[in-house]
C-alpha cells in the first residue's frame, strides 16, 4: 500500500437508479446510494472482519462479535488458489452461524488480494468461479447475506484493468443466478490511492443489470487525514453511489489512518463500516486485533475504541430489522428547534470573500460527528475552509467536522471559517442544516 502523492480532484459524473422490479426485493437492495433491506428499511452496516478461514475452530467468534453490539460481520472466505477452499458445506454453516446470532453476513474471497503484485493471488474471475461453485449454500439467502466477490482485488500493479473485470464479474455472477447484493473492493490493496475505483464507479454500478452493487474502500495509511477521507467519502455521497468502509484500523504498518474521522464521518453520512479485525493476526499487524486470543472479555486498546468509544459500534448499530430490529438509523430524529446558525461575512474585495458561519447545538445531548449544510444563491465557490472539510456540488456545499471538533456539546457551538469567490452579487445564503435537522437563524 502506498500513499498517494498530489491526489487530483476528479468530480464523478454518476446516475444511481432506483431498482424498478415490480415484485419486492428478495433481499437487500440499493437505492439512491444507501443499502436497504427488502423491506425498505435501510441498512447501515456496523461491524467486524473475522478470519474465518484461518481460524475455522473458532465459531463462538460469531455470538461474541453480536454480543459487542455488531449488526454485521465481514467473514474471511478462501478459494483455494492461496489457502484451503471452503467447500459449500462450511459456506452454509457460516451462514446458519451468522443467522443464528442475528448478524448480517458479508461473505468475501481473500484469495485475491494483491493480486499482479502478490504472488499466487487468484483473479476476480477465479473468484466468481468459486461463488458458482458453492452457489447452493447462498441461494435463498438474499436477506442475510452480501456477496464481497474479492478482497482487495490488484495490488499497485496491473489494476489498469479493475473496471472491466469487475464488471464482467459482476455480471457473470447475475448471468449465474445470484441475485444478491453485490459488494466490490477497491484496488491498490484496497486503500485505492489511484482513484481508480472512485472513478469508475459509476459505469461499473451501471454494469450491474440489478443495479445492486456496493463499493468498499479500505482505509488504511492512505487516509490518514480528515479532507482525504471526508473528500472520498464524499464525493460517491455527491454522486448518489453507495460506500462502506469494508476494513479500517487504528494503525498500520504504512501510516496511521484517521480512524476518528472515519468513524465520525461514516456515522455523520449513515455509511456503512467494518473494522479489521476480531482476532488472530499476524505478521507484525497483531495490534490491529480487537480482542486477544479470541477472547471477548480480553479487550485490546483498538477493540475498545471501535466497540465502545466515540461513534463506535455499541453507539451507532441498529440490529437489521430481518431480526427483528428497529429503527436503524444511528442518530434519533432531532429535537425542534435543534439547531441554529449565523452567517456573517467578515472581508470581502474584487471576485473574492472571507465569512463564517457559527452553528449551534441546541439539543439536550451532545453531537458526535456532524456535517453543516447551505447552498450559496449566487454562484459563490469555496475556495478554502478550516474547522470544518469542504465539500461542494453546484451551490450545495457540505463542511463535515475536521478530526479534532467532531464533537458538539449540547448548548455548544462550532465556527467554520472559510474564503470564496463571487461574480456579479455575493448574495446571503438563508437555510443551514446540521446533520438532519434544519436550523433556526440565531
Amino acid at each position: 500500500m502506498r500513499k498517494a502523492l498530489g491526489l487530483v480532484a476528479v468530480l464523478i459524473a454518476a446516475l444511481c437508479l432506483p431498482v424498478t422490479a415490480s415484485a419486492a426485493p428478495a433481499g437487500f437492495y440499493v437505492s439512491g446510494g444507501k443499502l436497504y433491506e427488502s423491506n425498505g428499511s435501510e441498512f447501515v452496516m456496523r461491524g467486524v472482519n473475522h478470519a474465518h478461514t484461518w481460524y475455522q475452530q473458532q465459531t463462538s467468534s460469531f455470538a461474541n462479535i453480536k454480543a459487542l453490539g455488531a449488526n454485521t460481520v465481514r467473514v474471511v472466505l478462501a478459494s483455494g488458489q492461496r489457502w484451503t477452499k471452503n467447500e459449500t458445506a462450511d459456506v452454509a454453516n457460516v451462514v446458519a452461524l451468522c443467522k443464528q446470532n442475528k448478524l448480517i453476513c458479508v461473505l468475501e474471497v481473500h484469495d485475491t488480494t494483491g493480486y499482479g503484485e502478490q504472488s499466487g493471488a487468484a483473479t476476480l474471475a477465479q473468484a466468481v468461479d468459486y461463488w458458482l461453485s458453492v452457489k447452493s449454500a447462498l441461494v435463498g439467502q438474499e436477506k442475510y447475506v452480501i456477496v464481497n466477490i474479492g478482497n482487495e482485488p490488484y495490488g499497485n500493479q496491473g489494476y489498469q484493468t479493475w473496471a472491466s473485470d469487475t464488471s464482467t464479474a459482476i455480471q457473470r455472477l447475475r448471468a449465474g443466478g445470484f441475485t444478491h447484493t453485490i459488494m466490490v473492493d477497491a484496488p491498490n490493496w484496497g486503500q485505492d490511492w489511484t482513484f481508480t475505483m472512485r472513478d469508475n464507479a459509476s459505469s461499473v454500478f451501471a454494469a450491474d443489470p440489478d443495479r445492486n452493487t456496493v463499493f468498499s474502500i479500505h482505509m488504511y495509511g492512505v487516509f490518514d487525514t480528515a479532507a482525504e477521507i471526508n473528500d472520498y467519502l464524499g464525493r460517491f455521497r455527491t454522486a448518489g453511489l453507495p460506500i462502506v468502509v469494508g476494513e479500517f484500523g487504528h494503525n498500520h504498518s504504512d501510516g496511521n489512518p484517521d480512524e476518528d474521522t472515519i468513524l465520525a464521518t461514516t456515522r455523520s453520512q449513515g455509511i456503512g463500516y467494518l473494522g479489521w479485525s476480531w482476532s488472530g493476526n499476524g505478521g507484525g499487524v497483531e495490534y490491529l486485533d480487537m480482542v486477544t486470543n479470541f477472547d471477548p472479555a480480553q479487550l485490546t486498546s483498538w477493540g475498545q475504541r471501535i466497540f465502545n468509544g466515540t461513534n463506535g459500534i455499541r453507539a451507532t448499530s441498529r440490529e437489521a430489522t430481518v431480526y427483528g430490529g428497529g429503527d436503524p438509523d444511528p442518530d434519533p430524529d432531532p429535537e425542534p428547534g435543534a439547531c441554529a446558525a449565523a452567517y456573517r461575512v467578515t472581508g470581502q474585495w474584487q471576485d473574492g470573500f472571507q465569512a463564517e458561519v457559527t452553528v449551534t447545538n441546541r439539543q439536550t445531548t451532545a453531537i458526535d460527528g456532524w456535517q453543516v449544510r447551505w447552498a450559496f444563491p449566487s454562484g459563490q465557490r469555496v475556495t478554502n475552509m478550516w474547522h470544518a472539510v469542504p465539500t461542494q456540488s453546484g451551490a450545495e456545499v457540505t463542511a463535515a467536522n475536521a478530526s479534532y471538533n467532531a464533537r458538539i456539546a449540547a448548548g455548544g457551538s462550532v465556527t467554520i471559517g472559510f474564503t470564496a469567490s463571487w461574480s456579479g452579487s455575493n448574495t446571503n445564503p438563508t437555510t443551514f442544516a446540521l446533520n438532519t435537522a434544519t436550523c433556526t437563524a440565531a
